[in-house]
This record gives structure tokens, sequence and C-alpha cells, in this order.
């Protein structure tokens, strides 16, 4: 979208106001707000914004479920926008430029993770980009619910030319959160998967997972979701809640990619491994029931978990979703209907990422 001279000079020369959506309380919906964004550093790309998606951990920072909410929160971590001025040291990207930026704004660029590419793991702590303290003036991130945001350059993606911005946003953290332990894993034509949980994360791990050229079967506990799973490129359905389909698949999967959001017990999952299979949990936060060892030490299994990508993987992510026209399916909304959309979030209403259209609602 067009830029116009007088936000490029006003955010070039100090610090600016921002408009966004957040809360003063876990008991509050979120309500208009305005801050103070800060002045560009050198290393530093302003953004207007344009499209911001919605992820669960959106609602959980900020009715405070997880604890360490600082309140006002603003939230927001999938974000895609207009780069509307730059710092004097900014090589990687130009006023004007379409980019994205996800989980995180900042790292130390000095550790061993963050020089292999991993900046999420980042020793000092990486910066997230709402709720986290900022390494330089010690102030807290508002995310990406609001009209413009400054970022150091390093941590945003460019979106490649050609794909429809509207739907790119969500890729910053469900595409990235599902594309990397797929990438990690080596998962490709000869691999049989099963992606467990139809929701934000599911249906884009099915739709990476066929596109790698995997084998995909969609694991629910939902019969009705299996035409769904289908329409996403899944081969398969398995009824987790059906003893007989479950137990004809012992064995059956090379790697399980399980999406789902809370605490649950994995033994049923963990006996459809074969031979040194791998599950990889991607969704569930909080502390879990514990499991038989058996189904580990036998058939040579191991389950583990992964984060976001770093900040290169998540370049790769986008460039290979625009390569296979893969998107998020979404259902966009104004800003104004955020509280809406989040009660919707959590009866999981939604199918299946809302995306907030900056321009209506603000």
């Amino acid at each position: 979208m067009a830029t116009t001279a007088e936000p490029q000079a006003a955010m070039s020369s100090g610090p600016t106001i921002a408009k966004g959506w957040g809360t003063d309380a876990p008991d509050q919906p979120l309500r208009p707000m305005e801050f103070e964004r800060r002045a560009l550093r050198p290393d530093d790309v302003a953004i207007r914004i344009t499209y911001a998606g919605i992820c669960h951990s959106d609602l959980h920072t900020c009715r405070n479920d997880w604890g360490g909410t600082r309140y006002p929160v603003i939230p927001g971590h999938e974000i895609v926008g207009t780069v509307t001025a730059v710092g004097n040291e900014v090589t990687r990207h130009r006023v004007g430029d379409t980019v994205a930026v996800g989980c995180m704004v900042d790292s130390c660029m000095e550790c061993d993770q963050c020089l292999e590419g991993w900046e999420v793991f980042c020793r000092k702590g990486c910066v997230q980009t709402y709720n986290s303290k900022d390494y330089h003036d010690g102030t807290v991130s508002k995310g990406g619910y609001t009209d413009h945001i400054v970022v150091r350059d390093h941590f945003c993606c460019k979106v490649p030319d050609g794909m429809d911005v509207s739907k790119v946003a969500p890729l910053l953290c469900a595409g990235i959160t599902t594309y990397s332990p797929l990438r990690q894993y080596n998962v490709g034509p000869t691999t049989k998967v099963a992606v467990v949980g139809l929701g934000g994360l599911g249906h884009m791990g099915v739709k990476l997972a066929a596109a790698m050229g995997a084998h995909v079967t969609m694991i629910t506990t939902t019969p009705s979701k299996g035409e769904d799973a289908r329409a996403l490129g899944a081969h398969d359905v398995i009824i987790s809640t059906d003893a007989e389909q479950m137990k004809a698949a012992s064995t059956r999967f090379d790697f399980i990619l399980n999406t789902i959001p809370v605490s649950h017990e994995i033994d049923g999952y963990l006996q459809l491994l074969g031979r040194s299979g791998r599950m990889v949990i991607v969704g569930a936060l909080t502390p879990m029931p514990g499991f038989v060892g058996m189904n580990l030490i036998w058939w040579n299994r191991a389950v583990g978990g992964s984060a976001i990508g770093g900040i290169p993987e998540t370049q790769e992510m986008l460039d290979f979703c625009a390569a296979k026209g893969i998107y998020p399916d979404v259902e966009m909304i104004r800003m104004d209907e955020v509280n809406d959309a989040y009660e919707r979030l959590l009866k999981n209403d939604v199918r299946y990422r809302f995306v907030i259209d900056m321009e209506k609602g603000l």
C-alpha cells in the first residue's frame, strides 16, 4: 500500500504516537489505547501495519493465564506491513517494502544460538514482540494490534512478491511453529506423518507436510473434521476415540506433529510411532501427565518439543509458502471486533485463524 511522505518524516525524526488496542487487566476487554513508539535506532525499521493475526497466545497473555503479564499489554505477534522509514545503518530493507514480523523483535546477535540462526534461543533471551523488556531502554514491547511498529531490521522478514498479504500474518506464528519441526526432522516424500489436532496449528501442519510430499494422516476426536482435513491435503483421517482405528494404526507413522493446545495423555499416540519414530509437541505449554516408559523404549521411539524457528528458517518458510501457494485459512475481522473474536477463539469457533484488517475499526 502507498505510504505518504508525512508519516515517513515523522517516524524518522523522533518518537511517535501509536494507536492500538490492548487491555489494562486480566478481567478487562481490549480497548483503544495510545502509547509512544521509540525513535529509530540506526538498525531499526518502521512499519505501517496493514494486517495482524490473532494467536491463542495473545488471549492467554491478555488474561494472564501463564502469569507474568505486564499491564497495559498490547498483543499481536503476527504482523504484515509496509516499511515507512529505516535507520541509517539498514541495508536489508527499503521504504515501500512489504515485510513481516513474528514472535521476536531483538536478540543479542552475538551468542552461539544467534550466530547459528536460532535467535529464539538467544542466551541473553530474545526480546519478544510484546510483553517483553527492551534491552536498551527497559521499556515493555507492544505488539501488532497497532497502526505501526518499530523493529530491529534483522527481525523483519521479506514477504515474497506476489503473495496475498491479507493471508500472510498467521504464517509468522502458526506457519513457522509447524514448519520448523517438519524441516528439523527431514519430513519429505518417504515420510508417513500424522498431525494430531485440527486447529490453527494443525491445519497448517497438514498443508505444509503435504506440500513437502509426505503421506499425511489427520488424527482428531471430531469425525466431522475429517472432510475438512482431506480438503486441506490429508490423505487419511483417524478418529482418536475409536479404539479399533487407533489399534489398526499401531507403528504406522514415522513422525507425529502434536498440536493439541492443552495438557493431555500421549501414550495412545506414542503407540502409533514405528521404529525410531518421533512425536514433537508444539501446542501444549502446561504440565503434562506421565506416560509409560515402555512406549518409548519399545520401538526406539522419542518425544520432544519445538518452538518457532529462527529468522533464517522463518524466511525460508515464507519463501516455501510463496512457491507452493500455501496460506492459512483465515477469517478477516475489524480491529473493533477483537473482543468477540477472543470469545469465539475460546469456543474454537474459527476456521482456522483470525486476521485483523488494521485499516478497519482501529
